[in-house]
């Protein structure tokens, strides 16, 4: 493949003549068996049409041309990318990578030309939100969620350099900020004593049951509200996560757990005792409201059966923990708090992992390892202890 230089001479009005250089490039036959060509120019000179040829040239033999496109970032990622991705993510998933673009991406990069985005237009987007990309005006968006950012865009535009819009992905050698090094100094949780004070204070109030599952289970919020009477053996001791109620534009939606696989969990006695109590509640509800009650199944439910929307169920929360007067956490640092508890009780990882649906222990580890220095402190004296007993006292100057 070697191309050709085409040489154009233009007459104008006045009888003055121009001439213009273009790059002609043979992209193959269609399927009709005629030619098919590409046209790039035009050139002041026959010198810039070689340069220009002997670069394609080698991008076509290499496998990296792609053909010149006036199509926008906003045009791709809306009209193309997103589109193109929503079978294959979780409805949640697609929802909040819309959302990040249209925030934090279309009003400042949307009238890009895809082919011209680079990694240094894109480190100039990071700092940007960075400085002050909350959408309220109050400041810039955290680390965490411009590396989001940079993760939508990395995907988006290596299925772009995959459908030969781009040569190569710019995202790869963009530079979003660096977590921090322990990189979970964002992950808020409550001590034992600070959970059971909350869990007393609340006692008596119609949604008690659902923070005592969240905290003594680590379920997620959907995971909570979508628990239905069938996935539950209280006679066993343990309920099945199969199913988990989440908001996607204000609307309920039933989807799967985050990984897509069911897990058990074990329950204690006192986590039984309350489900039991809501089981009671919700036999009150039916008979109170008779023919009009929405009878849906569910653990936790509003008092004519129906759903309760999860993004409720976040406000009642953050309401009570106000009135308890304890530090304020957000209603999924319960589970945080239920894996940090867990680990410094000497739970295995494994089990944690497993409780929690995690993809692997190395995970759970990664996500708690704020609280692995204690624990540390604690195997140290264990060992010493049972190396040396009594006569470490002995040893020491």
């Amino acid at each position: 493949m070697q191309g050709h230089i085409h040489k154009r001479v233009h007459t104008m009005a006045d009888g003055r003549t121009t001439t213009t250089w273009y790059v002609v490039v043979d992209k193959g036959r269609d399927r009709n068996g005629r030619r098919r060509q590409k046209w790039h120019g035009g050139f002041r000179t026959r010198k810039e049409a070689e340069a220009t040829r002997a670069k394609i040239v080698t991008e076509i033999n290499s496998g990296t041309y792609v053909s010149p496109s006036g199509l926008t970032l906003e045009t791709y990622l809306v009209g193309e990318w997103l589109p193109g991705v929503q079978a294959r993510l979780k409805p949640t998933t697609w929802d909040s990578y819309r959302r990040t673009i249209e925030l934090h991406v279309l009003p400042r990069l949307g009238t890009t030309p895809l082919q011209r985005v680079s990694a240094t237009l894109l480190n100039a987007l990071y700092g940007e939100l960075l400085r002050d990309g909350r959408c309220n005006g109050r400041g810039g968006l955290s680390e965490r969620s411009v590396r989001y950012v940079h993760r939508i865009l990395h995907k988006a535009l290596a299925d772009a350099v995959d459908a030969q819009l781009l040569p190569q992905n710019p995202a790869s050698r963009a530079k979003p900020p660096k977590t921090n090094k322990a990189g979970v100094d964002h992950l808020r949780f409550w001590t034992p004593d600070q959970l059971r004070e909350f869990l007393e204070t609340t006692r008596g109030t119609r949604l008690h049951g659902a923070w005592v599952l969240a905290a003594m289970t680590g379920m997620r919020r959907g995971e909570v509200l979508g628990l239905q009477w069938s996935d539950v053996d209280l006679d066993q001791a343990r309920l099945s996560v199969r199913r988990t109620i989440v908001s996607i534009a204000y609307e309920m939606h039933v989807s799967t757990p985050k990984t897509g696989k069911p897990r058990v969990i074990d329950l204690d006695a006192g986590t039984v005792a309350i489900l039991r109590e809501e089981r009671t509640r919700r036999e009150s509800d039916r008979d109170s409201w008779g023919d009009g009650y929405e009878d849906q199944g569910l653990v936790f439910a509003r008092e004519d059966g129906s759903p309760i929307h999860p993004d409720r169920l976040t406000k009642v929360f953050d309401k009570e923990v106000e009135r308890s007067g304890l530090p304020r956490i957000r209603l999924h640092d319960l589970r945080h708090s239920h894996a940090s508890i867990a680990l410094q009780a000497g739970v295995p990882v494994k089990v944690i992992s497993e409780r929690l649906g995690h993809e692997s222990p190395a995970f759970t580890l990664k996500q708690y390892a704020h609280v692995m220095p204690g624990m540390q402190a604690t195997a140290a004296c264990q060992v010493a202890d049972a190396v040396f007993g009594e006569a470490r006292d002995h040893l020491q100057p």
